[in-house]
């Protein structure tokens, strides 16, 4: 029997066990560490639907048997890719599955709420609220109609984003240089031009060699006085440092971000510490495309690309 080590919420290991035979089997380890470590020295597979745990070339040498990392994301900068290559180890993520994830838009629900969030000031006000204050006066939002959200990236999530945007009587822009066609609800800009007429900025990229540091300190500089900025693709995308000072000089008025570089290490993250001090950063722990509904999904698309391959050779 061949073992699949599966990382992830319970509700995707239950999506999965049911799709278990006598030649494979699949085990739910705890994502941490020397668990991982540990269960991948027998494995023949790992199932990652967590990315909490970073996949070193030190536990990838260690683990003779393994022949396949599928992840239920479309990420996988937590992995050691250039070991895998010279093992010859296959790495699967959803990032082509188009069909399937275009009907998942918890990420853009979440990407959507931060703006929100951000535009409204809504969790200084709860805390205010929490201390038994009631001074509307110091809450004061953002109008949204009227205003122009700029698109960093519209594919799937950038399109939702401006689908929302439309509902709300925004001006929606765009940049991508890979989209073809181009959504018909989303103006094509230059980025320089997205940067310095949008009132929102809301980013949606992969991580890449060409996106890496994309939103930079040169492209800060050119934002408008007073914009919002939403990061919910990956923390290497922006310019962390540049997107502190921004903040600390008032040019980013408010951010809301669901992703960091260094990831899930933050406890001494500079964003991290200014967000205790601060409330006009907003930080979630990367679950843009977490709900239950849609990890069994993609838990199971996981799944059948590492069954098809261990059995087949191929992924179908």
């Amino acid at each position: 029997m061949q073992k699949i080590i599966y990382l992830g919420p319970d509700e995707g290991f239950q999506a999965v066990q049911a799709m278990a035979s006598r030649e494979l089997n699949f085990y739910h380890v705890e994502a941490e560490d020397s668990a991982v470590a540990q269960a991948l020295r027998s494995a023949a597979a790992l199932l990652d639907a967590s990315m909490r745990v970073r996949l070193t070339a030190e536990m990838i040498q260690a683990a003779p048997g393994l022949k396949i990392i599928s992840c239920a994301t479309t990420g996988s900068d937590h992995i050691d890719v250039d070991i895998l290559a010279r093992r010859g180890i296959v790495l699967a993520t959803l990032r082509d599955d188009r069909e399937l994830l275009q009907n998942l838009t918890p990420a853009a629900e979440l990407s959507w709420a931060l703006l929100m969030a951000c535009a409204r000031r809504l969790t200084a006000a709860f805390d205010h609220v929490k201390e038994g204050l009631w001074t509307r006066e110091l809450f004061p939002g953002i109008m949204l109609r009227g205003k122009r959200l700029g698109l960093v990236g519209c594919g799937r999530i950038g399109s939702w984003m401006g689908r929302y945007a439309g509902a709300f009587g925004m001006e929606v822009v765009g940049y991508d240089p890979y989209v073809e066609p181009f959504p018909e609800h989303i103006k094509a800009v230059p980025l320089p031009e997205l940067a310095e007429t949008s009132d929102f900025i809301s980013i949606h990229v992969h991580l890449s060699a060409e996106t890496r540091r994309l939103i930079s300190r040169e492209l800060y500089r050119r934002m408008k006085k007073g914009v919002v900025l939403i990061n919910t693709s990956r923390g290497a995308v922006i310019d962390e440092s540049a997107l502190l000072e921004a903040l600390c000089e008032g040019r980013v008025a408010a951010a809301g971000v669901d992703v960091l570089e260094g990831e899930p290490d933050i406890n001494n993250h500079p964003l991290v510490e200014y967000a205790r001090r601060h409330d006009n950063l907003i930080i979630t722990p990367h679950c843009g495309g977490f709900s239950y509904d849609a990890i069994r999904i993609v838990c199971r698309r996981a799944a059948e690309k590492i069954i098809s391959y261990l059995q087949t050779g191929k992924i179908l």
